[in-house]
């Protein structure tokens, strides 16, 4: 039996159901934005995406295993999708190479919108000389120990998001679903994944202590609070191959005394990214 804590979880993912279509998003899972029962909007992530099941699983165990160590990341949600709106939403499906499936009804992953769409500014995308605009520049390099802990294969996803009536812009980090590999669920580690685009961003690295607090919580992350956030995956997500589930958790217990190593060879690596780094 695996270590499930016995404590109340202060970030249990709460349930929510889907009331609206807004639109498809761009991406190989093809998630759809939606409005929800809470009020808010939310990316939907499907259980049937044209990538694999285990997304879901992924998107929820790093966001979950990021707010903990203080990483900004969408609040996550279950999203119950009725039959009824799949077959009102004509929009609502999954396109294949040769046809199109409609999105399947169920419970499905949400990351909320960062921010209303009606009232706010939200990019993909931030020009360098824009960067001095982002109020958090700082927490790429806390989102770096965390991809680096959960062996991330893709490139690092970021939005950029304000208020209409705010200057600056908060960065938020999405799109976790190529942790442990996407479906694989292993960690071929390669200095070049699971980073920024823009080195501009690790610009103020001097040593170990820039990723401070983000790395000592890592090392020394309880094992509990990873079964915690595990133990909330719906089996429908995983095939119910708990025992492949529970030796994805088992190494990530082992992986966080790695991920010195991991940003090291990253330092190392052809792109320089840490000009500053006191040797």
């Amino acid at each position: 039996m695996a270590p499930f804590s016995t404590t109340r979880n202060e970030f249990a993912t709460p349930s929510v159901a889907a009331t609206l279509e807004i639109r498809g998003m761009r991406g190989g899972a093809q998630s759809h934005l939606m409005h929800c029962s809470d009020g808010n909007f939310y990316i939907v992530k499907f259980r049937n995406n044209p990538q694999n099941p285990r997304i879901l699983a992924n998107e929820l165990l790093a966001s979950g295993l990021a707010e903990r160590i203080g990483i900004p990341v969408p609040p996550t949600a279950f999203v119950e999708v009725n039959q009824s709106l799949v077959d009102e939403a004509p929009t609502l499906r999954v396109q294949l190479p040769h046809t199109s499936v409609p999105c399947e009804a169920g419970l499905h992953f949400g990351s909320r919108y960062v921010a209303d769409p009606a009232k706010s500014q939200v990019f993909d995308y931030m020009p360098v000389d824009c960067l001095p605009r982002v109020r958090n520049v700082r927490d790429f390099l806390g989102v770096l120990v965390l991809d680096k802990w959960l062996g991330n294969t893709d490139a690092r996803q970021a939005v950029f998001w304000k208020m209409s009536v705010q200057r600056k812009y908060v960065a938020s980090f999405i799109d976790h679903g190529y942790c442990f590999n996407g479906g694989d669920w292993n960690f071929p580690d390669n200095p070049l994944r699971g980073v920024y685009a823009q080195n501009e961003v690790y610009e103020e690295v001097n040593g170990w202590d820039s990723f401070e607090p983000w790395l000592s919580r890592v090392e020394q992350f309880e094992d509990d609070k990873i079964w915690e956030v595990a133990s909330e995956i719906p089996p429908a997500w995983y095939s119910s191959a708990w025992i492949e589930l529970e030796g994805l958790v088992r190494t990530l217990v082992e992986r966080r005394s790695m991920v010195r190593g991991l940003i090291d060879a990253f330092r190392q690596s052809p792109r320089h990214p840490f000009p500053g780094w006191l040797r």
